[in-house]
């Protein structure tokens, strides 16, 4: 494996599947299933997880909400998504820890970087529900500065999508999609990665980021053996 620790992101919005909002069963087992691979190798594996199927704290305050209440909702959905990850992940016979930036006790280990660290040595699964804890900060952000914390090899964004392309390939069909781009050529090509605030905290961290599609099968384990799949941002 080209990767022996690696942080993987999924979007609330990845968990719907057909669905229009809410959680899609067969997802998740999906995605347990590919998990389920890799760290059969031994690859050490920490999740953080999006809440758009569920809330999103900018919609809501667009809509007239509160920000600050909005984005608290939002961490709250992550952890709903957070317990429906884990249990799909220990239906599949993987040992899972989820830890919460913000403390519920009764359902998740408060985040501690030592513990999250061991429980990977260990060969467990963690995942990291509420974000980074603050409103403002988006669950890119979150899953950027975990990855740091954790000491992480790599970054990967599962999405719907098969990388990063000269424009969004589901509006325009010339969108060329490249298979190795720099973090200041993402910028400078004004790119939609990650929000700006995660993506310079990785660059600044020289921590690569991939992104690929989750959603075809035997793609995470390609990725982590090193294949060319998806896009990679690096320096």
């Amino acid at each position: 494996m080209k990767y022996k620790r690696i942080l993987l992101k999924l979007s609330g919005e990845a968990l719907m599947g057909d669905r229009q909002y809410g959680i899609d069963p067969q997802r998740l087992a999906e995605y347990a299933q590919d998990i389920k691979v890799i760290t059969d190798l031994g690859v050490e594996v920490a999740i953080v997880i999006g809440g758009g199927n569920i809330f999103r704290g900018v919609a809501g305050a667009s809509n007239g909400m509160d920000r600050v209440q909005g984005d608290h909702m939002g961490m709250l959905a992550t952890v709903i998504n957070g317990l429906a990850l884990q249990s799909a992940l220990e239906d599949a016979g993987i040992p899972t820890r989820l830890q919460t930036a913000i403390k519920i006790n009764e359902v998740a280990e408060p985040f501690i970087r030592r513990k999250a660290m061991r429980h990977l040595e260990k060969g467990r699964v963690v995942i990291f529900g509420g974000g980074t804890g603050n409103p403002y900060f988006t669950t890119d952000s979150a899953a950027v500065l975990r990855a740091i914390e954790i000491e992480a090899d790599v970054i990967l964004k599962g999405t719907r999508v098969d990388g990063i392309y000269t424009a969004d390939p589901e509006k325009d069909s010339s969108a060329v999609k490249f298979d190795h781009i720099t973090f200041d050529d993402v910028l400078r090509k004004g790119l939609k990665v990650m929000d700006t605030t995660a993506f310079t905290l990785s660059q600044e961290n020289k921590l690569p980021i991939i992104v690929f599609d989750m959603n075809k099968k035997g793609n995470l384990l390609k990725v982590v053996s090193g294949e060319t799949v998806g896009t990679e941002v690096n320096l």
